[in-house]
């Protein structure tokens, strides 16, 4: 299964998180005048995506994606150069205009489960030592964006090989705080 190509960090081998690693830097893909977020924290929640919403890297079928609390994040380069990519969507993805790059995700419904989180995109920082993915999320999502039914079940195959389990929504966690939100709000918890 090594041969099923997934995204560029889960291809060339998981990197493990490196012990008391505290935040760094994201820069967009531009050769000059790149786009900086520093993040001052370590991220949650890393996982492969494969919605047809989340930013990828040429030649990936699956984004890999983490979020980090909001106000650990904050932009300290050419923030300009950055623009929503849809502003109706519930993640507002902030990318850069020149290159493309998705910096960060905000989600500024307050009423949401996950407001105050903000979704970004490890691979885009030099350094090294961010959590590790464990798990992916949307799988089946990859077939909206032209991958072959065929090839699902070489993909779910290739996600076990490499100690990822695979889920059509979000992991059970994530998903057990998305309901716990919704219960609080209708006050049956």
């Amino acid at each position: 299964m090594s041969n099923v190509k997934l995204h560029p960090s889960l291809d060339n081998g998981i990197t493990p998180a490196a012990a008391g690693f505290a935040g760094g830097t994201l820069e967009c893909l531009c050769a000059t005048d790149k786009v900086e977020v520093n993040i001052d924290a370590q991220t949650l929640h890393n996982h492969a995506c494969g919605c047809s919403k989340c930013w990828k890297p040429a030649g990936a079928k699956f984004a890999v994606i983490a979020v980090v609390p909001r106000d650990t994040v904050s932009v300290t380069a050419n923030g300009e150069k950055l623009a929503i990519v849809d502003d109706t969507a519930t993640i507002q993805r902030h990318a850069c205009k020149d290159c493309g790059a998705h910096l960060y995700g905000r989600i500024e419904n307050t009423g949401h489960a996950f407001h105050g989180l903000d979704f970004v995109h490890t691979e885009l920082s030099p350094q090294t030592g961010w959590a590790a993915p464990g798990f992916a999320a949307f799988v089946s999502s990859v077939i909206e964006t032209g991958t072959p039914p065929a090839e699902m079940d070489g993909i779910r195959a290739r996600f076990s090989e490499i100690g990822l389990p695979t889920y059509d929504c979000l992991s059970p966690a994530l998903m057990d705080a998305l309901a716990t939100h919704t219960a609080k709000q209708n006050g049956v918890l």
